[in-house]
């Protein structure tokens, strides 16, 4: 998982802003009808709407990747060296180390070392030394718990920053639906807005809270289920949780007219 999406995509489905018959960012009017009858008019809102279609395109095939190589590859590979008589310490060991290629790609496809990619590399690695010097394959599975209740604390941290996780995980999602301009409106609200800026304060202290929660939840799993049981149900649980939140993100976004 890397949430959050991960904000969220008022994010991010973490998500956005605006209503049902408006973008959701203020519309710079010029007083005049648009001039949709004219030949370049047509050819530029054709290509507008191609380019914003690529944008979508593309996101949802950034979302499938991460669901195929953070979640699926993991758990499959667990349950299939199981299945094969593996160990589960090792088994745990591959499905974390499966997940180390596709943090890189992050990394080259972004020209940049990005922090929580670093901090995810390093609890694998932490993890895993931590259980071969405890023997312990729970501690493997603690992980997940340390990498959620940091993304948590971090969410709520941005809420004493200048902008918080929402304002700034949202803006892939506002750039694929209305393009750089609109991107540039929907943040002027934030400065314009006292209204816009509480409601995005609020989902943000909502996804904290919720990655905070499922950290407890998945350190409450790990010392009351057994092993080979945990992978699955922590799964499960995330999915129920993040299904909730989504679900709670957009009927507020839709209700206070965010939604793009």
């Amino acid at each position: 998982m890397t949430a959050a999406d991960t904000g969220a995509r008022s994010t991010t489905g973490a998500h956005s802003t605006t209503g049902a018959h408006s973008t959701g960012v203020p519309t710079m009017g010029t007083g005049q009808a648009p001039q949709t009858d004219q030949p370049g008019g047509a050819a530029a809102a054709a290509t507008a709407a191609a380019d914003r279609s690529r944008r979508t395109a593309a996101l949802r095939r950034r979302l499938a990747a991460q669901l195929l190589f953070e979640l699926v590859l993991p758990l499959g590979s667990y349950y299939g060296l199981r299945a094969a008589g593996v160990g589960q310490w090792l088994a745990l060991v591959v499905g974390g180390v499966l997940v180390l290629p596709w943090i890189g790609y992050g990394i080259v496809r972004q020209r940049r070392l990005e922090t929580m990619a670093v901090f995810t590399l390093s609890l694998v690695v932490i993890a895993t030394v931590l259980s071969l010097v405890t023997g312990s394959p729970r501690v493997l599975n603690l992980r997940d718990s340390w990498l959620t209740a940091a993304i948590g604390l971090w969410v709520l941290g941005t809420l004493l920053g200048r902008r918080p996780f929402i304002m700034m995980s949202s803006r892939g999602i506002v750039i694929a639906k209305v393009g750089e301009a609109g991107l540039a409106a929907w943040e002027a609200r934030w400065d314009a807005e006292a209204t816009f800026r509480h409601q995005l304060r609020v989902l943000t202290a909502v996804w904290g809270t919720v990655f905070l929660l499922d950290a407890v939840l998945r350190v409450v799993l790990v010392y009351t289920i057994s092993v080979d049981a945990f992978p699955l149900t922590s799964t499960v649980l995330w999915l129920v949780m993040l299904g909730g939140l989504f679900a709670f993100h957009n009927a507020y976004i839709t209700r206070h007219g965010l939604k793009l």
